[in-house]
């Protein structure tokens, strides 16, 4: 059992006992931070290509990757950016396999160290059909913050095809979903979000 069978919000819903909560936005209204050259120009490059592209990987790794690359440099590197990890929490459970990206509140990189705060699942085109999983992933890294005595009240997630992202949080057993899709370009608007999120943990 993976993080993948969970297919819609409902099965993950039923799996764990969740109450969800749509439409509801709960990002605050944030300046926007400017990207850094190196991102500016890389998507310049990138973005024409990948956008247009119907590959996961690329989008994954022309402009998602990348975007997380910025939040860690721009936080000066005190969190740590992980991907495709194994993140192997409760296997019964179905809480097991890989994440697309996951962040965590420390700067180390060898492996994964609670908390746990942000799951990027990177979707091809619909985004709809990476919600159950990406919920799935969000529980995991509360039970693995939980287990490892560094609990934190939310866990935030977001479902990406690169030009298109949606957030989500999780507080005790409550989804939060804004429904609104937020697009790239711009960057700023995106890059402002997840820093708040990775942000909004005591250190």
């Amino acid at each position: 059992m993976a993080y993948c069978q969970f297919k819609t919000i409902s099965s993950v819903k039923k799996a764990f006992g969740l109450t969800v909560v749509e439409g509801k936005r709960f990002l605050p209204e944030l300046d926007s931070i400017m990207p850094s050259d190196i991102l500016a120009g890389y998507l310049q490059e990138s973005l024409p290509i990948v956008a247009t592209s119907g590959s996961e990987k690329a989008r994954s790794e022309g402009i998602i990757y990348p975007v997380l690359l910025e939040v860690r440099r721009y936080l000066e590197r005190h969190v740590s950016l992980f991907s495709g990890e194994e993140f192997n929490v409760d296997e019964d459970a179905g809480l097991s396999g890989r994440c697309d990206f996951l962040i965590t509140r420390s700067p180390e990189v060898l492996e994964i160290e609670a908390p746990a705060i942000i799951v990027v699942e990177a979707k091809k085109t619909d985004l709809k059909t990476g919600f159950g999983q990406c919920i799935a992933e969000m529980v995991a890294a509360q039970r693995f913050n939980q287990s490892q005595e560094k609990p934190i009240a939310t866990i935030y997630g977001s479902i990406s095809n690169g030009v298109q992202w949606q957030f989500l949080s999780l507080v005790e057993s409550t989804i939060t979903i804004d429904l609104r899709v937020y697009s790239l370009p711009p960057v700023e608007q995106i890059l402002a979000f997840l820093v708040w999120m990775a942000n909004d943990v005591p250190s």
